[in-house]
């Protein structure tokens, strides 16, 4: 189990770092693009498409499992120890696409506070002025302003429970 959450984290890592790395170039995808597409199926020169870069789940997934399929069977053939289990695998796969989707979360979240720092700057000091307004209208409320709570008119004494069941017999 512990080799299991060991790898699972270094899958996180290596994840965040190949979604980094295909975010800065795709020059490997662009290759295997020419080489299997004809000319007019080829991306365009402004596409910043990758294996796991601005890819929908099912294609991350086939191209991260082909990925560490093509690792497991070269780790086979060099090593003759069986230390790449099903679990391993899966841990690698499952690993490197959660590694993905949070470098995807630190990219877009990176991108929106940049783009929205001014608004956000102006928004906190409109909140504090507002903050601010509110304050000195709590201080400068008159005293006659303030409602008074209905005084409690006394109550009636009236009998008690063990009083009204002895009237009614039942004790």
């Amino acid at each position: 189990m512990t080799l299991e959450l060991i790898v699972f984290i270094a899958a996180i890592l290596f994840g965040i770092f190949l979604y980094w790395r295909e975010s800065k170039g795709n020059g490997i995808y662009r290759f295997f693009n020419k080489i299997i597409n004809s000319k007019e199926l080829q991306m365009k020169p402004n596409d910043h498409t990758g294996f796991v870069y601005k890819q929908t789940f099912l294609l991350r997934l086939v191209f991260v499992g082909f990925l560490f399929l093509i690792g497991i069977v070269v780790t086979r053939f060099l090593i003759p120890i069986d230390i790449a289990t099903i679990s391993i695998f899966a841990s690698m796969i499952v690993g490197t696409l959660a590694g993905t989707y949070l470098a995807n979360f630190i990219f877009k979240s990176t991108e929106v506070i940049d783009e929205k720092s001014d608004s956000i700057e102006d928004l906190v000091s409109d909140t504090i002025e507002k903050g601010k307004d509110f304050i000195e209208d709590l201080k400068t409320k008159d005293v006659d302003e303030v409602i008074e709570a209905p005084k409690e008119t006394p109550k009636v004494e009236e009998k008690s429970a063990r009083q009204r069941l002895k009237d009614k017999g039942l004790m």
